[in-house]
């Protein structure tokens, strides 16, 4: 769900307002963490419940993704949005990787704590971001705003290509999507994003403008923020899984416990992202932001192959 519907906010906010969006995304996201930790029902019921509102947080997520970056470039001169960028990008990284330990902790408790636990830094945000930083408030003309309106309106393409490239990805044998089903959405998402891509280079008020990826810096960085993090995702989605599911049972942990400690094995890959976002935002401001990102992608994809090697 953050995944169809962060470019369409993106687009949203630099219509009605950035902070504003953001701060829809912060109350948005708290209210369903309370919903969540409140669950009225058990079961099959229960487990129907939270997936749906699940997709509620994932929309206040979305809106607060797809904006958080755009207001760091407005409030912050650009001699220090290095490191503005780098200590954004370390609170992503290290509430990911802090949640599954502190998550691993209150699930032994109770598992509604696990969703009572944001709403509190929830609540904080959503107030704390009503004055907006000077400068971050962008609005356009009533044309530019009308247009935009309409672009959004009848574009029903701009969401469902990526899910659904990304739904058979993530089925499970057995789940009832068959072989034939899978290629048909996948073929069906190709053709989707075809069609996206076609509309987008026609309309007056495009959603996402493709000329960027023009941009050698722009392009450039899209591709290695991407396969950073389809390496960084694919580690720690694998890993929590092998060490719950295999590595700490066959150690002679209590699967009771795993969760805890995959959190607590899961720790180094935080404090190395702590230590390093802030310095390396710093530095790209002092020395520009290319050689570090060349060395990050080189040393990322030396680190594979030797992982793969060994595999």
């Amino acid at each position: 769900m953050t995944a169809v519907l962060v470019v369409a906010f993106g687009r949203l906010g630099d219509i009605w307002g950035r902070v504003r969006m953001y701060n829809a995304g912060f109350a948005i996201f708290t209210i369903g963490s309370l919903v969540l930790a409140a669950t009225p029902f058990t079961g099959g019921a229960g487990a129907i419940w939270i997936i749906a509102m699940r997709f509620v947080q994932a929309i206040g997520g979305a809106l607060l993704f797809a904006n958080s970056q755009a207001i760091l470039t407005d409030a912050f001169p650009a001699e220090q949005r290095g490191l503005a960028f780098g200590i954004n990008g370390v609170s992503f990284l290290a509430g990911q990787f802090i949640g599954s330990w502190l998550g691993g902790i209150l699930a032994a408790i109770n598992w509604r704590l696990v969703f009572f636990v944001s709403v509190p830094v929830g609540i904080v945000g959503t107030i704390w971001g009503v004055p907006a930083p000077r400068g971050t408030r962008h609005r356009h003309s009533r044309p530019d705003r009308l247009a935009g309106k309409r672009d959004l309106r009848r574009r029903p393409d701009c969401s469902p290509h990526r899910d659904h490239l990304r739904h058979p990805a993530v089925r499970r044998p057995g789940d009832g999507l068959d072989q034939p089903v899978r290629h048909r959405m996948i073929v069906g998402g190709g053709l989707l994003l075809g069609l996206f891509v076609w509309i987008e280079r026609r309309v007056a008020q495009p959603l996402f403008d493709l000329d960027l990826f023009g941009i050698r810096a722009f392009g450039a960085g899209n591709l290695a923020g991407f396969l950073s993090a389809l390496g960084r995702g694919g580690l720690s989605f694998v890993l929590v899984i092998w060490l719950q599911g295999i590595w700490l049972p066959l150690h002679g942990y209590d699967y009771a416990d795993t969760p805890l400690w995959a959190g607590i094995y899961m720790l180094p890959l935080t404090v190395g992202s702590l230590v390093f976002g802030p310095l390396s935002g710093y530095l790209s401001d002092r020395f520009g932001a290319r050689p570090f990102a060349t060395a990050a992608c080189s040393w990322r994809l030396a680190r594979s192959s030797a992982s793969s090697c060994c595999r």
